[in-house]
Order: C-alpha cells, then structure tokens, then sequence
C-alpha cells in the first residue's frame, strides 16, 4: 500500500530545480535582450544563534529590454533549531530541526503598463528522532499592475481558476481569498495589487495527510504562473509609456517595498533564521519613491486603479 503521508524531499527538490530553469527561459524570451546571471551559494558552516547551513541558486535579471530588475532563485537551507516567532503558535515544532525549499520570483518591469508579479512554492519539514516529520506545502502568486487592463487581470485570476480546478471546488475561492487577506496593508488600508492564489500550512485533503496529492497542487502552482504571468507581459510589454506613468509606478512601488519588509511571512522567516541577505531582498525593486500625502487625480487612469482594481472582488 502506497504510504501517502510519506514526505520526498528529493522529489520536490528536482521539480523546483526544473521550474526555476523553465521561469527563466520563458522570461528571457520576453525579454528578448537580458539573461539571467546566476550566483550559486552554499552554507557549509553554521552561522549565527540558529546555525542555518544550506545552499541555492539566486537568479537576477537586471536593465533587459521589459525587465528592469528580476530574480528567480531556488534555496534549500536546514537548521536545528527554529525562531522562537514560528513555535509560538506551534508547539509541535519546538525541539525540532527543520529544512525548507522552495522557489521565489520577483519581476519588477520597466515598461509601468506591464505588471510587476511575484510567485513562490515550498516546502517546510520538521523533523525530530523517532517521530514523524512534520510538514507541509505553500505558495501562490499575485498580481501588482499599475495601469491595469480587464482583460488582463481576468486571464490572471482564471488560469488560476482553472489550475485549483483538479482539487475541487473550493480551492480556488478559498485561496483566493487568502490571497486578497494577505496581501493587504493594514496600515494603508489597501491591497497591494490584484490577488491571486496564496495557501500555507498545506498537508492534508479529505481529512488525511496526503503528500502526493499536496505535492501535486504546489507544482500546478508552479506550472500556472508561466501559464498566468507571460501572456499579459506579451500583451504591454510594447506598450509606450512617459514620464508620468514611470513616475505613478514608482509611488506605487513603495507599496511593495513596504508589504515585503512588514508583512511577508518568506521575508521575516528568512531574515530571523540568518538566510542569505542580498537573495532574500532580492524582491525590492531598483527605484522607488515616497511621494508625501500624494492623491491621484480624480477621474485619472492613476485614480482607476484605486477605484476600480484594488478593492476585493470576484474576477472570474
């Protein structure tokens, strides 16, 4: 009988390793001028309070021809013990060591009627002598436009429709909304784009844990995101644009900047267990601006985005 539960690290590890090589190629292909560089980086020696050791490989893709700054990195680290942030509410992960992998993008174009858009999967395990790991699959992708189209933003939200298809009714409108919660700025009281998918904690279906069946949802994830994300940079990427347009994108930038450094659960994990720094801000975009108590003109195409992009609603 096929155990289930049973957790292949070495599996998810191939399928990430393939992704992050297929995101790459088909971003260079937009991009048309840019290449990724890669900087492969290992750990070999305990650092820090949390002893983090591991390796991976950061991506960056900078000044291309629709891509100002991007990166696609795959990581795979390990440690003995965890932050005392993430046993507070799990007490089963206390006295345990732990790896994480996962693949994370960020693709901040230069072209402000072409998204910016941010996808990531992974893996968690904890493990400890003599008992079962404990782990469990997250994710997702989302949307950043500054000038949005309709079309645009429908064809995002369905291909990730269409993706949580196989896994039953409910995924997708729950992930969803997941994703519309989280990637909200209190402070701002406003969201950060248009959604898309985000789910964490993800281990069981139908009751029982289920890794096959949990491992197979991250990889459409995975999967999706080229399937999301290329046809709309296709679509703007040769859209003209002025000074006015670059000037909205990089207010709204701040936005970003402000949600990865506040709020990201993959950014606080990896600066309080003593990651890779430099791979870990990798997400902030190149320029960006603070414009003070700056209001979009009514009845603009900036004011559009306000009105009739960022509040929640149901796109497909």
């Amino acid at each position: 009988m096929t155990d289930h539960s049973r957790c292949d690290v070495a599996a998810v590890k191939r399928f990430l390793l393939d992704l992050q090589d297929r995101i790459c190629a088909a971003l260079e292909q937009q991009d048309g001028k840019a290449r990724f560089s890669e900087d492969n980086w290992e750990r070999d020696e305990a650092e820090g309070a949390l002893q983090l050791l591991g390796g991976g490989r950061t991506r960056v893709i900078t000044n291309g021809a629709v891509i100002e700054k991007g990166g696609v990195n795959f990581s795979h680290v390990r440690g003995q013990t965890l932050p005392g942030s993430a046993t507070a509410n799990r007490p089963e992960l206390a006295g345990r060591s732990f790896q994480a992998l996962g693949v994370s993008l960020v693709i901040h174009p230069e072209n402000p009627y072409v998204p910016t858009s941010h996808a990531n999967v992974r893996l968690f395990v904890a493990e400890k002598a003599g008992e079962a790991p404990v782990w469990w699959f997250g994710g997702g992708f989302d949307l950043t436009p500054f000038y949005p189209y309709e079309e645009d933003v429908v064809h995002w939200h369905q291909t990730a429709k269409d993706l949580c298809a196989p896994f039953g009714d409910e995924v997708f409108p729950t992930y969803k909304q997941w994703c519309d919660e989280y990637f909200f700025l209190k402070h701002r009281n406003e969201t950060r784009g248009v959604g898309g998918l985000f789910f964490d904690d993800l281990n069981e279906w139908d009751g029982a844990q289920d890794f096959a069946r949990s491992f197979a949802f991250m990889q459409a994830v995975g999967n999706g995101f080229i399937d999301a994300y290329v046809p709309i940079v296709a679509r703007r990427k040769a859209q003209s644009w002025g000074e006015r347009e670059r000037k909205f994108q990089c207010y709204r930038r701040g936005r970003y900047v402000e949600f990865n450094l506040v709020f990201d659960r993959g950014t606080i994990f990896g600066l309080q267990t003593g990651g890779r720094t430099e791979s870990i801000l990798m997400s902030l975009p190149p320029v960006v601006h603070w414009d003070y108590d700056w209001q979009p003109e009514a009845g603009s195409a900036e004011s559009r985005l306000y009105t009739d992009f960022l509040p929640h609603k149901d796109w497909v």
